[in-house]
């Protein structure tokens, strides 16, 4: 039977791999659109294993903003959070869930605990961002169905400063 818990410094290696494995997609995604040298700035570590170590540096840092989906002691997804208490806003952050586990409900589980946990604490306003691209589409319907209902979109562009020649300067 599926649970939620906090996470444990115990659960480390795993979310680390369940990053890596569900951001698959997105990183090939993104070394399309945006190209090698700058996939290359932005991923350093390498695609395969760039997700995967920004969400252990971020559970290293702020542990108890993370929490796990657990079935027969075994991990099968991960969500980070924020909370500000003086704004009043929580926002959902990296969070995924492992595909090859059969199991149905994992996402819904862990949005469903950190918007309890975000109104027990006082929080008015819950976010969470995601792309607009192919590679989030099941990500934006997770989203709709926990209930977000309310969107602003967004772009990012990128540019390739070894590319850049500055405007001479007027004397």
């Amino acid at each position: 039977m599926m649970q939620m818990r906090q996470y444990q410094e115990r659960d480390l290696e795993c979310i680390v791999a369940l990053a890596n494995k569900a951001w698959r997609d997105i990183r090939k995604m993104s070394r399309q659109a945006l190209g090698n040298k700058i996939s290359d700035v932005l991923n350093p570590q390498g695609d395969a294993v760039s997700k995967g170590e920004q969400v252990r540096a971020m559970a290293l840092k702020a542990p108890e903003n993370f929490m796990v989906c657990e079935d027969a002691g075994q991990v099968v997804g991960f969500i980070c959070f924020w909370m500000d208490k003086q704004t009043g806003v929580g926002e959902i952050g990296n969070n995924a869930a492992d595909a090859d586990s059969g199991l149905k409900g994992i996402g819904q589980m862990m949005y469903r605990a950190v918007l309890s946990h975000f109104k027990a604490n006082g929080i008015k306003v819950a976010c969470v961002s995601t792309g607009l691209d192919p590679a989030h589409e099941r990500a934006r319907k997770a989203y709709v169905r926990a209930g977000f209902n309310r969107s602003l979109s967004s772009i990012r562009y990128y540019m390739d400063l070894s590319e850049y020649i500055p405007p001479q300067q007027a004397e």
